[in-house]
């Protein structure tokens, strides 16, 4: 898999990451072992989880399979704080109180001595943004983190984060920020694109699927084992069940056909191959989902298709 760098650093990622947001929750130790092996026997290297996932399961079940199924030195490993949940309900908090030790309790999980890249999760009114910077800097500065970043950040606060960290000398330079970005929603295009390239952050898209509604499984309803079909999913993805959604899925579909390709993979190199963007986060509830997304290396869209894909989708 073709590796390209993360912004304007030295760090080189896959240009498809590898999402773990259900592991530990929907997809189970075995599967999650399947998943990485094909990742990596593609020549995946980037890694994404977060504290937040499965309140820490996520972490944990990777924890167990770095140093078993792959190396540490063939992951670059990327997780982020910020979100968390107590008693079902989640919680935000980007003070350096609490990243900090949540960086800790990440390390302790993934029973690693640093990340190659930590990002905070969500931008909070709460704490001032110089704070949840600092948090950053002591990261990178102890050794616990290589590279820093952002998600979920709209487009002045992305301008604002990455402008403050290179105007002080010493700061940790922005490396990334993490952002949704498909077909059935390119809102970034307006700013934080514009933004990460000006200022040399990468795009890691994640939902590049459109949380799934892109690979055509619910145009003709909800499947019972897939993730609409769930309680804590099925408003998640029922957002994009829209007329508009249903629309552009027919497009892809019908590029899908006259290429001889799938949805999915229509989609998904349409994300792959945007300006700006590094690597598209995948995330997969099984091995055999994730396999059809790692068929994808060899492939470009013909510009006429992606020119009418542009036209379906946009504003």
């Amino acid at each position: 898999m073709q590796q390209r760098a993360l912004g304007a650093t030295g760090l080189r990622v896959s240009r498809l990451g590898l999402g773990t947001m259900t592991w530990g929750r929907d997809t189970d130790e075995h599967e999650a072992r399947d998943q990485l092996v094909a990742f990596a026997e593609a020549g995946g290297t980037l890694l994404d989880t977060a504290a937040g996932y499965g309140d820490g399961a996520s972490e944990e079940l990777i924890g167990t399979l770095i140093g078993d199924v792959v190396s540490r030195e063939e992951v670059v490993l990327a997780t982020k704080a910020g979100i968390s949940r107590r008693t079902g309900e989640r919680v935000t908090n980007t003070s350096r109180g609490h990243l900090l030790p949540a960086l800790d309790a990440s390390l302790k999980r993934l029973r690693m001595d640093h990340v190659d890249l930590w990002q905070v999760h969500v931008w909070t009114d709460e704490t001032p943004l110089e704070e949840t910077l600092t948090a950053l800097d002591l990261a990178v500065s102890s050794g616990r983190a290589s590279y820093v970043g952002i998600s979920n950040y709209n487009g002045w606060q992305t301008a604002q984060a990455a402008t403050w960290q290179r105007a002080v000398p010493g700061r940790a330079t922005l490396a990334s920020t993490q952002v949704e970005y498909s077909l059935v929603n390119r809102a970034i295009e307006h700013e934080v694109l514009p933004a990460a390239r000006a200022l040399g952050l990468g795009v890691l898209p994640w939902s590049p699927l459109g949380r799934g509604v892109l690979t055509g499984k619910y145009r003709t309803g909800i499947p019972s084992d897939s993730r609409g079909a769930t309680d804590h999913f099925g408003a998640f993805v029922g957002a994009y069940l829209d007329e508009r959604g249903r629309g552009i899925v027919e497009a892809v579909v019908r590029a899908a056909e006259g290429l001889g390709w799938s949805p999915l993979e229509v989609a998904l190199v349409w994300v792959r191959d945007r300006p700006g963007v590094t690597a598209p986060i995948v995330g997969a509830r099984t091995a055999a989902q994730l396999k059809g997304a790692l068929g994808i290396e060899e492939l470009s869209l013909p510009p006429e298709i992606t020119a009418a894909l542009d036209d379906v989708s946009g504003d």
